[in-house]
């Protein structure tokens, strides 16, 4: 029983691996992409907000599957509330649920929102050097890390203060997200 548990903890330590491998490298290629393609700052200041956004809500469902009771999920199952049926198994499997959002996907916006930062700043240099001044670059780049750490450190505590106090509903809207994604035709086969 001991033998099975740990192979069991094994296999979920290598899967999360790859999957944070395989995750960095598309989101981080994505992103860099459309950054590079992209002509215009504004939009790639806003896919860098996405990033950014993408951290905090992942970070908000991570925090709130540890703080969910299962008991309220339950009932609301045994109602057949649409999405309930998940939001248990999600509550049941916590653990790995908290180190997918918080640890795989929240850490994996926080590097690849530093990076596109950085890639910003360069492109914000190179298409405006001549007309600004030598320390403007030094200037933009501690304004735009700045904001990028305040923006992902406030969302973060934002949401777990409403992951906290309303860790059912927020579970449950996962729930009905997953639903609604298995309806669709090949995602989420793997998950049944």
């Amino acid at each position: 029983m001991a033998k099975e548990r740990v192979n069991r903890r094994t296999g979920w330590v290598l899967a999360v691996s790859i999957w944070t491998f395989g995750l960095a490298i598309g989101l981080g290629l994505v992103s860099q992409l459309l950054l590079t393609r992209i002509g215009s700052i504004l939009i790639s200041f806003l896919i860098l907000i996405l990033v950014v956004i993408l951290g905090v809500i992942f970070d908000l469902v991570g925090t709130a599957v540890t703080a969910a009771r299962q008991s309220p999920l339950n009932a609301k199952a045994a109602r057949k509330v649409p999405g309930a049926k998940e939001a248990v198994n999600l509550v049941q499997n916590a653990d790995r649920v908290a180190n997918f959002c918080n640890d795989v996907v929240g850490d994996i916006s926080g590097i690849v929102s530093g990076a596109l930062a950085a890639l910003l700043i360069v492109k914000v240099y190179l298409r405006w050097s001549e007309r600004l001044m030598p320390q403007t670059e030094i200037y933009f780049n501690i304004i735009l890390t700045a904001s990028v750490a305040a923006l992902t450190v406030g969302g973060k505590a934002l949401g777990k203060s409403i992951a906290i106090n309303r860790s059912t509903e927020v579970i449950l809207i996962v729930g009905r997200l997953i639903t609604r994604l298995k309806k669709l035709p090949g995602l989420f086969q793997f998950y049944r």
